[in-house]
């Protein structure tokens, strides 16, 4: 009778690893099913353009700040034409080496107004996911039809932080910022950030989705609800502040 109990035990114990191994093999795989369709959610997959912004994508396109070759190699994949500008230096602190310009007849890129507008490598990913994914989707929900055009106040400035005399440098001076003014819908209807931030409806509710939406792919946006100085323009920049940085969405 002993023997039988020990026996039955025996296979009870096993039976009961069994099923649990069954399990974690189970979990296992469907966590790797997973992570294979939904690579921009892993911090170790590579960055693709051609993907859904995904929960690492923002600190992806950050890290593309010391890397140029791999940036332009990005753009390229996803089929973005663009001009590399020359290099320019103006001191200690201002300067870029991964200057771009978006070509002026790419149908994938809607056009910025002033024209030629020049920014750091990893700023112009972050527009291209930025247009494709948040602004294009937010005019076609609140207005039934794409945007044609966007006004920007300028990239690249060599200034300090709120152009003080002394401080930090901002990311204009490196031309990893831009400062985004408005936008032109296909019908002609302009929306900008001075005239529509606080006027309600679907104005308001466009720029606020966008801006929302910029906060996955930059790791600075400042809008008009952070303070008076950015009352007429969202301030969208890719600071590398390390992996583990912080991200400002304001």
């Amino acid at each position: 009778m002993r023997r039988r109990d020990r026996a039955a035990r025996r296979v009870r114990r096993t039976v009961r690893w069994l099923v649990a191994l069954a399990i974690v093999v189970l979990l296992a795989l469907v966590g790797y099913g997973w992570v294979r369709q939904h690579p921009e959610d892993t911090p170790w997959a590579p960055l693709d353009l051609a993907r859904p912004i995904g929960l690492f994508t923002g600190t992806k396109l950050t890290q593309l700040t010391e890397d140029f070759p791999r940036c332009r190699a990005l753009l390229d994949r996803a089929g973005v034409s663009y001009t590399v500008l020359p290099e320019r230096r103006e001191g200690a602190n201002c300067g870029y080496a991964d200057g771009l310009r978006f070509a002026g007849d790419d149908p994938r890129i809607t056009p910025f107004r002033p024209a030629n507008l020049g920014v750091a490598c990893p700023v112009a990913a972050a527009l291209a996911l930025w247009q494709w994914e948040v602004v294009q989707p937010a005019a076609e929900r609140h207005f039934r039809m794409r945007v044609s055009r966007i006004d920007h106040l300028g990239s690249y400035n060599c200034r300090r932080l709120y152009g003080r005399s002394s401080g930090d440098y901002s990311q204009h001076a490196t031309a990893d910022a831009v400062d985004i003014a408005g936008f032109r819908l296909a019908d002609g209807t302009r929306i900008s950030l001075i005239d529509d931030w606080d006027e309600g409806g679907a104005r308001a509710a466009f720029l606020r989705d966008v801006r929302d939406g910029a906060c996955d792919l930059f790791s600075t946006v400042l809008s008009p609800d952070y303070n008076a100085a950015h009352r007429d323009h969202l301030h969208l920049d890719q600071a590398n502040r390390g992996t583990m940085s912080w991200r400002a969405c304001r």
